[in-house]
């Protein structure tokens, strides 16, 4: 299965003890925030029982009951004090207890979410980090959409769990053990007819949790589908409209997103069902505590202000029971994001080097021993060797697939090759560690990839060493001069995402004069030419002639007219090395080399 494609289907448990464990070091900082959360739980509980308190209160003073369980002691306390009379002291009471509440849980809410929000900063601080380090076989496999939903969706989703699951959990279920111990303490025969229906009620929310984490699985599956289908329309939507198929991508989307609707249908019936199921037999037990608790009253055995006291805890204890299933849905797809945040932080990263300073000069030789690499399964070079001398030309030709990209990648060490060596100036690349490496090496890659930012940045990287002037006199060797005096902001005109604002040609120039920004020793051209006009070709080729002597240059090319001048070709044949030689030489050779030129330009020298 294909790493990351079925990752939405994951559900994730309600609570799991190993994920929480992961994420306690990024909570330990935090400790102050964690512990002020908890510590304000059971005073924001305590603080929630004083106005049904005070209620039963007034009732029973009403009704010539001098007595509520728990505040009379505070009253023959407070009341003799103050000297004022019990009305004025239950409103001011009431009005205190209300600010206080207020400021409470504003305390508790402020700690809970800078708590999450602090813990998720370092954790997608860490995770970032670690996708950099990745090696690229991962980025061959992984897709990027679900990358941007592990640092981005999937953590925000987890920061929820502070605000909206675990601690709220944890809050309501001490609220309802300190209800329930209330209860009991005030009537224990009302508190027993009140507690009987609970355990059908806890035993039908599991047979309801199951359904519902049923219907979200299949609802994430049907979310993933549409945001895949999203994903590939408006990354291909030019070969949609050229090709007309703007009718048949809303036919399978709208397949797609109906069968997303009937899934969340599905999902909110089964959370309706069990909240109506649960405020049904919340409102029941209700009725029977008055239907008893009223026979109870009657018979002198239970004041009333008991009574509406009891009933106004009855409704505090059900009511976290009531929000049950939000709070379950919150655990489930934070435990699951926290599970695939984990999966991605679990994932190697490139074996650790030790960085080295720079202490000697690079003179170029490349060498490579019996290099063997594949991708998957099936070999790309096999047992390949050559040697190329300090300052030398080489170029690299061959039909789509031979390897000549792959050999300059494994040269810059985007890759380790399966068996063999590749040495420069005698040193295996293998024991440079790859900043170091590619600080000698630029490489000028086919895909270009332009940054948001202006131009000067698009060609220096930020780098520090290499200056405003650096970059001018690259552009100027790129033959750019003419294309920046043409930009109304020049040097500083912004890049628009992935260099939308200009064109490909334009954007490979700039590709090619951030390569010599940065004076390399050993430079690599992956089709460096193909996407430029033949005006623009020579122009580059001008400027080759300089940049490349007395440097090692390795060139990957398709058009054969472009490196006819190189000092070496190594034509290249299902990864292994066929041919090499001059220009000259491999077309008196009349191999492969010659059959490539003959398909190339044996049509334009019969016209000519």
């Amino acid at each position: 299965m294909t790493p990351g494609f079925h990752d939405e289907e994951v559900m994730g448990k309600v609570y799991d003890s190993a994920l929480l464990r992961r994420l306690w070091p990024f909570l330990r900082p935090q400790l102050g925030f964690v512990a002020a959360s908890f510590l304000l739980i059971p005073l924001r509980a305590g603080l929630d029982m004083i106005p049904g308190s005070l209620m039963g209160y007034v009732i029973n003073r009403l009704t010539g009951v001098d007595h509520v369980p728990g505040l009379q002691s505070l009253r023959v306390l407070v009341e003799p004090l103050w000297g004022i009379g019990w009305i004025p002291w239950v409103g001011g009471v009431y009005f205190g207890v209300a600010v206080i509440s207020s400021l409470v849980e504003l305390a508790r809410s402020i700690s809970m979410a800078a708590m999450g929000q602090r813990a998720m900063l370092a954790l997608r601080r860490l995770l970032f980090d670690h996708v950099q380090r990745l090696p690229l076989r991962f980025f061959d496999r992984y897709p990027v959409g679900r990358l941007v939903t592990r640092l981005g969706n999937d953590i925000e989703t987890a920061s929820e769990m502070f605000s909206g699951g675990l601690v709220a959990l944890i809050a309501d279920l001490i609220t309802m053990a300190w209800l329930a111990g209330l209860l009991f303490y005030f009537n224990w025969r009302l508190a027993i007819a009140a507690m009987a229906v609970v355990p059908a009620m806890a035993a039908g929310a599991i047979v309801f949790r199951w359904k519902v984490r049923e219907a979200f699985r299949t609802v994430r599956i049907k979310i993933a589908r549409i945001n895949a289908h999203l994903q590939e329309t408006i990354t291909g939507m030019r070969v949609v409209q050229l090709f007309a198929r703007e009718k048949r991508n809303l036919a399978e989307f709208m397949q797609t997103n109906g069968e997303h609707r009937d899934a969340w249908f599905t999902s909110i019936w089964y959370e309706s069902l069990l909240t109506g199921t649960i405020g049904l037999a919340g409102n029941l037990t209700m009725a029977f505590i008055l239907w008893y608790g009223a026979r109870l009253a009657g018979m002198k055995v239970v004041a009333v202000g008991d009574l509406l006291l009891f009933i106004d805890y009855m409704r505090k204890f059900y009511r976290p029971l009531q929000d049950l299933s939000a709070k379950f849905s919150v655990m489930q797809s934070s435990m699951a994001s926290l599970e695939r945040v984990f999966q991605l932080l679990d994932i190697p990263e490139e074996a650790p080097e030790l960085a080295i300073a720079r202490t000697r000069a690079v003179r170029g030789e490349i060498v490579f021993e019996n290099v063997t690499f594949a991708y998957e399964s099936q070999p790309i070079l096999k047992n390949l060797s050559f040697r190329v001398a300090p300052g030398q030309r080489v170029a690299l030709v061959g039909h789509t697939g031979a390897g000549k990209t792959t050999v300059l990648k494994l040269l810059a060490r985007m890759y380790e090759p399966q068996q063999g060596k590749i040495k420069i100036d005698g040193i295996d690349v293998r024991d440079i560690p790859r900043a170091e490496l590619r600080r000698h090496i630029a490489f000028v890659l086919q895909d270009v990839f332009l940054f948001t930012g202006d131009l000067s940045y698009n060609v220096s990287l930020g780098r520090a060493d290499i200056s405003q002037a650096d970059v001018e006199a690259a552009m100027r060797t790129a033959h750019l001069e003419g294309f920046v005096s043409r930009l109304p902001l020049g040097y500083r005109q912004p890049v628009h995402e992935r260099g939308g604002n200009f064109s490909v040609g334009e954007r490979q120039l700039l590709s090619f004069a951030r390569a010599l920004a940065q004076r390399p020793e050993i430079l690599l051209l992956d089709e460096a030419t193909s996407s430029v006009d033949t005006q623009t070709e020579a122009l580059i080729q001008d400027a080759l002639h300089a940049l490349l002597r007395n440097k090692t240059s390795m060139v990957v090319a398709h058009r054969l007219s472009t490196i006819q001048d190189v000092d070496r070709i190594l034509v290249l044949h299902h990864g292994e090395l066929r041919e090499s030689g001059t220009h000259e030489e491999l077309l008196a050779h009349r191999g492969l080399y010659w059959r490539l030129y003959q398909l190339q330009y044996a049509v334009q020298e019969r016209a000519a």
